[in-house]
């Protein structure tokens, strides 16, 4: 299977955010390189000169000799690690959040066709965030490579039998470090993905805790979502005795090697080859070129950022959907469906073949029972979805051909379970919209029999809406005062109203027909009450349009009726009326 490019375009892209303080980094580690391979030679011609015979000159006096040469690259050393340590702290700081900032975007466009639980993907973001530190350190692994190499040849230069002893110690490092990374990066990815499993339904739990508690199952509920910790523990417990294997085996090697190279060198001036302070130099070479073989912990954090780059990867490999360039011509709302239909894995269509047109300006009620396809067709509309086969068009374009700020003007939603955004109360009704006016909102909540309610909160709609107290028709409310504060063709009424109670329910349609008058308005229904108020009805089962017409001629039909026996004039069983407010 070919390699997926998105990983690679991924870094690249991170590494491209900052190239101006990437290309300094880059510069102040040759730097730093070229200061560190400097000092060693520095250093044994510094005590060369010290330990000279008497007579000559004190070389402390003398600002160019090799004493004053090895303080300034000493202090310009220190200088450059400390200008290193701020420069790449902002430089991954700010990769961070242009990454996190990319990759939450790209879920909030793809929508319902983001391909992963909400838990799951919350956990890969999180742990592909080390992506931005990926540029910095694949660089500064390179350099401390390129300068032990650097440091072999000058180790070479000084002694040749020096360099020899630990030339032959590099094999066994080379396939010590090839056994290493030889399947971190897949054991990573599987120590992330249990992670992930586990994040996933920790948040699956914590989004039904009422339930939970109600249920008493909070014991079992803990128990099912720690369940995978042994597979963690022992994914981690793998990863760490890969490494501590590899740890224990260098830990052993360098000394080792360097203890043989240090006796070949004090060989060396007792058989006149080298002078007794190049014994120094042989010392702080040595050091350098041991880098080679003690990068284990910076191979370790490449692997973990490579696994988790690679899931950040996979996640925004699906393509978020793009507005075309078409124009929008004025319209009253026309909607219609040509040809659609949506397949889901393992199931029959979801729409077969949908063929509709909504009359403009009115209101069309969209029932049937659950898995009929009557939500699906509605989100069709705004391109919450887009089918797998045919097109939908608004006033004669098809939406797929209009940029997609022109959709969402012309497209407003308002749910059963609206997620309210926002600071205040005010600032969810306004949500997106900061160019209407506080009367805009007003106007809305009025129209949604939220008005009375919001002004009993302690501030009014100042209150923070982490302090509002809001029942679930409340919150409902909230919601439809969003989608009515909005200007648009066509308005989406998905179970908008399910959560009032019958007398409230007439109220807002009421005041949903009069300030929507005129505008086209899709309403997918559960109940016959709501059904009745609007002017069509659309009638669908199993992915197709069974019938369309008034309501009161659909209900004739007994299959009808039973689309709504729980809800014609009694609670379903097992049910109670929410309680609202106002």
């Amino acid at each position: 299977m070919p390699a997926d490019p998105t990983r690679p375009r991924l870094i690249r892209a991170v590494a491209a955010r900052t190239p101006g303080r990437l290309s300094l980094l880059a510069l102040m580690l040759l730097l730093r390189l070229a200061l560190g391979l400097a000092a060693p030679a520095l250093l044994a011609a510094a005590l060369h000169d010290l330990t000279a015979g008497p007579g000559r000159p004190d070389q402390l006096d003398r600002l160019g000799g090799p004493v004053a040469a090895l303080a300034w690259t000493v202090a310009v050393l220190a200088a450059t690690e400390l200008i290193m340590g701020m420069l790449s702290a902002t430089m991954v700081a700010s990769s961070a959040v242009w990454l996190q900032t990319r990759v939450v975007g790209h879920l909030l466009r793809l929508g319902d066709r983001m391909p992963l639980a909400p838990g799951e993907a919350t956990a890969r973001v999180a742990q592909g965030t080390s992506t931005a530190s990926l540029p910095y350190t694949f660089i500064a692994v390179c350099t401390g490579l390129l300068g032990s190499v650097i440091a072999l040849i000058v180790l070479w230069t000084i002694d040749i039998y020096a360099g020899l002893v630990f030339s032959l110690a590099l094999p066994v490092g080379v396939v010590t470090a090839r056994r290493f990374m030889r399947g971190m990066t897949s054991a990573q990815s599987t120590y992330l993905s249990i992670q992930s499993g586990i994040a996933d339904t920790l948040v699956g739990a914590l989004a039904g805790a009422r339930t939970v508690r109600a249920s008493g199952t909070v014991r079992t509920e803990i128990d099912r979502v720690l369940a995978p910790l042994p597979a963690l523990n022992s994914a981690g417990s793998a990863l760490w005795r890969r490494q501590r294997r590899v740890v224990w085996q260098l830990a052993l090697l360098v000394p080792l090697v360097q203890v043989l190279t240090l006796a070949v060198a004090g060989l060396g001036i007792t058989a006149g080859r080298i002078a007794p302070t190049d014994l120094i130099a042989v010392w702080g070479y040595l050091a350098l070129a041991s880098g080679a073989l003690s990068q284990i912990d910076a191979l370790a954090e490449i692997a973990h950022v490579r696994a988790g780059t690679a899931r950040l990867a996979d996640m925004i490999s699906t393509p978020a959907p793009a507005g075309g360039a078409g124009v929008l011509p004025a319209g009253p709302g026309a909607v219609s469906w040509q040809g659609v239909t949506i397949d889901r894995p393992g199931t029959d269509s979801v729409l077969d073949g949908l063929d509709l047109e909504l009359r403009p300006g009115v209101a069309t009620a969209f029932v049937g029972p659950s898995g009929a396809g009557k939500s699906l067709a509605a989100a069709l509309v705004g391109r919450l979805i887009d089918p797998d086969a045919g097109r939908v068009l608004l006033d004669g374009v098809a939406v797929t051909e209009v940029p997609l700020p022109d959709l969402r003007r012309a497209v407003t939603y308002a749910f059963d379970r609206p997620t309210l955004i926002g600071t205040t109360v005010h600032d969810a009704i306004r949500f997106g919209r900061d160019d209407l006016t506080s009367a805009d909102v007003l106007a809305a909540a009025r129209a949604a029999r939220a008005d009375t309610f919001i002004r009993r909160l302690p501030q009014g709609y100042d209150t923070p809406l982490a302090q509002a107290p809001l029942s679930g028709g409340e919150s409902q409310r909230l919601g439809l005062a969003r989608a009515l504060v909005r200007p648009a063709r066509v308005y989406v009424l998905d179970d908008a109203t399910s959560g009032l109670d019958t007398v409230t329910e007439d109220e807002v349609g009421r005041a949903i027909t009069t300030l929507l008058a005129g505008r086209t308005r899709v309403v997918v229904a559960h109940r016959a009450a709501t059904a009745a108020a609007c002017d069509h009805v659309v009638w669908f089962d199993r992915g197709r349009v069974r019938a369309a017409g008034r309501h009161s001629d659909l209900w004739l039909d007994p299959g009808y009726r039973d689309l709504f026996a729980d809800t014609a004039g009694r609670p379903a069983l097992g049910t109670m009326p929410e309680v609202t407010h106002g």
